[in-house]
């Protein structure tokens, strides 16, 4: 059944978003000055609350990932002048309205949570367990918001780490300096991470109703994710990415789909891959699968055709890998979309992807005829799907344990290998950092959270990856199939400066909010 739900703002009430999870569909509750009086049931209600964020287009439908977009992966689908400048590193990125948003919607989560890490402590009404969830979410919420930012907007000097605001700091004192490093925002984090887990339940310990909320192999999961990202810094972490990744493997609570494609089905929003997704209805959710496809969808609905795969990712995978063709979709690939049987850049010949290259990644819900209004959007302005958008999955586990493991000098071949036969290929024996850099790049092309361009930034690979211009396909038809592919270009070379260009520009209007909050060197 699916109802009308509402989010709480800090100190506002705000109509927003709907789906038909049930903990999604309470009524609000949670003026600051009604947390030290709430019950049970209003305390489950503050905790849906800090779930806002993925429903925000500026977050989940374009938002970060215009920043993603600079890799080698994607190219800009169509004209977009703010997501070419991005792209270009030739501007400051941040005043486009979608990567804007990111800032202080996250912020108003990382608020949120303070009011409920202080209240919920001495709230006389709340029994221990509910006490537990709401705490064990709200330190859940504020790691993630913080790590949703870190990445891109600090470093370990010369800009340090963003504004660190816990539930001790005065409201009028929330315009803080930054701390000197970031390494400071991942220490926090991962402090959060572990009250998260000491108090939330497994994830088949949750009701079904409630399914969507936090657990404890998530908290274990971001906690390996911050580890490796504080690693670039300090290798001593690469020790903490595999203590933590072993708290999820060693639970037994998660394994891999047998079949990679089966990832991206609606059947499997909840298998036992999943570790954390935004949770998406045809009603609201996650707008990416909507922000994909061909510009237009030719006519059946209006997908708008932003992100693009390059021949740069599509040659990345090896002959049999079965992750390609459950990725991106080549000249000549036959694929359903509303129910039409489409020959891509066969019938129709024309497609708006400058590379003439498409994801299908997301496209299941899609697929059937009678799929608007039932597992897509009728709202084709919010192209949300019954598919859920994964942001931690368990092969993202396996892959950061074995990328640990390589970093140290070790043997990684166990967790990387049962990435790689999943995708149909054969073990590798002494799996290598490019071996590693190459799996993780085909197993999440176009996933939020696992991002190849903080990846190559971490790794110090971007100013060379970034030098070579990206390709496409020219598609050549004859009696109507494909006759023949010329490789072109479709994007040129373009100038990384890692000491600037590591970090992106925090956005102008956060910055003329405050006094403190400096601007990242170069912007």
């Amino acid at each position: 059944m699916k109802k009308r739900i509402f989010y709480i703002s800090i100190f506002t009430l705000i109509l927003t978003f709907a789906s038909c999870d049930k903990f999604l569909e309470f009524e609000p509750y949670g003026q600051p000055n009604q947390l030290a009086n709430m019950t049970d049931g209003q305390a489950m209600q503050s905790v849906y609350s800090l779930f806002y964020w993925q429903y925000r287009e500026g977050v989940m439908g374009r938002g970060f990932m215009w920043y993603e977009n600079c890799s080698d992966n994607l190219i800009t689908g169509r004209t977009q002048a703010e997501a070419q400048n991005i792209k270009n590193f030739i501007d400051n990125g941040s005043s486009g309205r979608d990567v804007r948003d990111n800032w202080p919607q996250m912020y108003q989560t990382i608020n949120y949570s303070n009011l409920l890490i202080k209240a919920a402590p001495t709230a006389t009404k709340l029994s221990e367990k509910v006490r537990n969830i709401v705490l064990g979410h709200a330190y859940f919420m504020r790691a993630f918001s913080y790590l949703w930012l870190a990445p891109w907007y600090g470093d370990n000097g010369p800009n340090g780490g963003i504004p660190i605001v816990t539930e001790e700091t005065p409201l009028e004192q929330m315009d803080v300096v930054r701390p000197a490093s970031v390494m400071e925002n991942y220490k926090m984090i991962i402090e959060d991470l572990q009250k998260a887990a000491d108090l939330l339940p497994y994830f088949d310990e949750i009701p079904k109703t409630d399914w969507g909320l936090m657990h404890k192999t998530a908290a274990w999961s971001l906690m390996a994710r911050t580890a490796l990202y504080a690693a670039q810094y300090d290798n001593s972490y690469y020790a903490k990415v595999i203590d933590y990744t072993d708290r999820v493997i060693n639970s037994g609570k998660h394994a891999l789909l047998p079949n990679y494609a089966d990832v991206f089905m609606m059947k499997s929003n909840w298998s036992p891959e999943y570790i954390m997704s935004v949770t998406s209805t045809e009603i609201d959710g996650a707008k990416f699968p909507g922000v994909l496809f061909q510009n237009g969808g030719f006519g059946y609905y209006n997908t708008w055709g932003y992100f693009q795969p390059t021949l740069e990712l599509y040659n990345a995978y090896e002959k049999g890998d079965k992750r390609l063709k459950a990725t991106i979709t080549a000249p000549g690939d036959t694929l359903q979309f509303i129910g039409k049987q489409i020959i891509w850049a066969v019938n129709p010949s024309s497609v708006s992807s400058p590379s003439a290259l498409t994801f299908c990644k997301y496209l299941e819900p899609f697929r059937a005829a009678d799929a608007v209004g039932k597992t897509v959007n009728p709202n084709s302005d919010n192209g949300t799907t019954d598919l859920s958008i994964p942001l931690v999955r368990y092969s993202d586990v396996l892959l950061m344990k074995a990328e640990a493991l390589i970093w140290q000098g070790k043997n990684g071949d166990v967790p990387y290998n049962m990435v790689r036969v999943r995708a149909g290929l054969s073990p590798k024996v002494n799996a290598t950092k490019t071996d590693l850099k190459n799996e993780r790049r085909c197993e999440f092309a176009l996933e939020y959270g696992a991002w190849r361009h903080l990846d190559l930034v971490r790794w110090g690979d971007a100013k060379d990856v970034y030098a070579k211009s990206l390709h496409g396909y020219k598609v050549n038809l004859a009696a109507g199939k494909v006759a023949s592919l010329d490789v072109i270009e479709v994007w040129p070379t373009r100038t990384f400066d890692p000491s600037k260009h590591h970090v992106f520009a925090i956005p102008t209007r956060e910055i003329a909010k405050g006094v403190n909050l400096k601007q990242n060197l170069g912007y």
